[in-house]
């Protein structure tokens, strides 16, 4: 239980919502038990008036009959009441959960949990916190509620009979006590399963969809098929058990009740309060029955709890772990020049790979513009991660306009430094809330124009507007146009250091010169940094480094590499 300990704590959050959905979901277990009661009183008083016609004449029918509708329409009320309330804060609740759990997730990536899958992370995001729910739908409110719904049909008893209240009560409450532990000792193992397999298939099919034209090209569709459809059985033998086991359990909460019904009706077959055999006999029989409904929500909220802990402790993983880099100490908060400087820099990501920065080393004044030319994999990508502090080195200093990496509050650096990368991920969502990413408060005046800069404006005109929807990854754009995205939200940030990490990677000639005309005419008055491979574009860069095997090999201006004739000269050579 001291999993779902965190989650707990929330509800102080919504606890009127989620206080108010408890006391409308006692007033409806109290309707229902009182109309139970009432009816069956109601029915046997009128037979038994019906046997005596001088009784019959004085027996009041309308007052019964009034209760009668006045309480079922209180049940009717009551549920709709409790449904309304309780699920509107438990989707609250979930919704301020979703976000805690995104704000804890977003600072371990890439570093502490890097070498989780997309997939599984989109797991925990979306169906382990709507595990959550459960907590208070299935867990905390039908506990309290069922409580004091015992309490208050031992009062109503107790009003007739102390004794059969007393041993009412004591059934009830042993019973809300017993059973739910049975019922969590049963289902614990399985509904566990039940969630990792449920992760497991979700993981599968994902990588299956993503993946699914690569499997094609490569002839590993059906094998890959094949291990989803066993996924998939493995999937329906769980919820096999678990059909068992909530069947299971309510022919035992049914067999208790029945138990506890006749043990009322042999108590009270002498009579109720010292009284002979009267109608109130029947008042007990139904009263017990309704106090059975009382117990009925036990049965699921722990045969499932299981299921609640493990998402619980996936849920957990992310928010108690510790980041790799850590912003609480820093103070600086801008304005940033855009001078930047590494100092010796070391970096390997963990202790048994070899370095993959060693000793390097680099200074760029406010407004210089410098070329990182290398072969993928020799740690070009890896000094822009550094620089947006994604990692911190192991050894050597990162500072901008001198001052210290590690000095720099989040909100500063990621306000001082603009990324525009071959990958542009854009959301499953409008033009305008994509564009909006990289300036929350533009207007659809300023998007429009950014747009025209890089010569998209006509998206803006479609019928559509900016409202015009993307699709998911910006499907409906070709990559050209993602690019160009790209660009339009490096305009809308206007940082004054532009890090560039092979842009043109992967398009086609016409389009790269396309692309590299609008990033020269924006980064003018900006200090950039230039990641690519390919020869293109480094005559205009006033520095340009040659990165082999994670150092600097050659450094210098493009003319004074070239008339060195060194290795600069020879990549010339091998394109010229």
């Amino acid at each position: 239980m001291r999993d779902l300990m965190p989650f707990l704590r929330l509800y102080r959050y919504h606890w009127f919502e989620l206080s108010l959905g408890m006391v409308l979901a006692l007033a409806t277990v109290c309707a229902a038990v009182g109309l139970l009661s009432l009816s069956g009183w109601f029915i046997s008083a009128a037979a038994v008036a019906g046997l005596s016609p001088l009784a019959s004449q004085f027996f009041n029918y309308m007052l019964p009959a009034g209760g009668v509708r006045g309480l079922s329409m209180a049940r009717t009320a009551g549920r709709w009441g409790e449904r309304v309330v309780s699920h509107n804060a438990t989707f609250k609740l979930l919704t301020r959960l979703r976000v805690y759990f995104f704000e804890k997730l977003a600072p371990l990536i890439p570093g502490t949990l890097g070498d989780l899958r997309d997939a599984d992370i989109l797991n925990r995001l979306i169906s382990d916190v709507d595990a959550m729910d459960q907590v208070y739908l299935r867990l905390v409110s039908p506990m309290v509620v069922g409580v004091l719904a015992i309490l208050a049909t031992s009062g109503l008893i107790a009003f007739f009979d102390p004794a059969l209240a007393l041993i009412l009560g004591a059934c009830l409450t042993a019973l809300l006590l017993i059973l739910p532990v049975i019922f969590y000792r049963l289902g614990k193992a399985p509904s566990s399963a039940l969630a990792d397999q449920k992760m497991a298939i979700r993981v599968r099919l994902m990588d299956w969809l993503q993946g699914h034209a690569e499997l094609v090209l490569f002839g590993g569709e059906a094998r890959y098929r094949q291990a989803l459809n066993q996924e998939q059985r493995v999937l329906f033998s769980a919820q096999h058990r678990m059909a068992h086991l909530t069947g299971l359990a309510s022919a035992l909460l049914l067999l208790c009740g029945g138990t506890l019904l006749v043990l009322m009706l042999w108590l009270a077959a002498d009579g109720v309060g010292g009284h002979e055999q009267n109608p109130l006999i029947a008042l007990v029989a139904f009263s017990t029955l309704g106090a059975m409904e009382i117990l009925m929500p036990v049965a699921g909220a722990f045969h499932f709890l299981g299921q609640t802990q493990t998402a619980a402790k996936r849920l957990n993983a992310i928010l108690n772990a510790k980041p790799d880099v850590d912003f609480s100490q820093s103070q600086f908060t801008g304005p940033c020049q855009g001078a930047i400087a590494f100092d010796a820099v070391n970096y390997r990501y963990n202790a048994q790979q070899p370095w993959v920065l060693s000793q390097c080393t680099l200074s760029l004044k406010a407004g210089e513009k410098a070329a990182i030319l290398g072969q993928t994999g020799c740690g070009k990508s890896t000094l822009l991660k550094l620089l947006t502090r994604q990692y911190d080195p192991q050894q050597g200093q990162i500072t901008i306009d001198g001052i210290a990496l590690d000095q720099w509050q989040e909100s500063a650096l990621r306000q001082a430094i603009t990324v525009v990368s071959q990958r542009v991920d854009l959301l499953n969502d409008t033009l305008r809330d994509n564009l909006r990413l990289a300036k929350p408060e533009a207007t659809d005046a300023q998007l429009q124009q950014a747009l025209e800069q890089v010569e998209l404006g006509y998206l803006g005109e479609t019928e559509q507007k900016m409202n015009l929807w993307l699709g998911e990854g910006g499907r409906q754009l070709s990559g050209g146009e993602r690019r160009r995205i790209g660009i339009a939200r490096a305009i809308l940030h206007n940082a004054p250091i532009l890090l560039l990490d092979e842009p043109t990677e992967g398009l086609d000639r016409r389009t790269e010169q396309q692309i590299l005309k609008l990033l020269q005419a924006h980064w003018q008055g900006k200090t950039v940094l230039y990641i690519t491979h390919r020869l293109v574009g480094l005559a205009q860069m006033d520095q340009v480094h040659v990165m082999e095997q994670g150092q600097f090999a050659e450094s210098g201006s493009h003319q004074a590499l070239l008339d060195a004739k060194g290795r600069y000269w020879q990549l010339w050579q091998q394109i010229g």
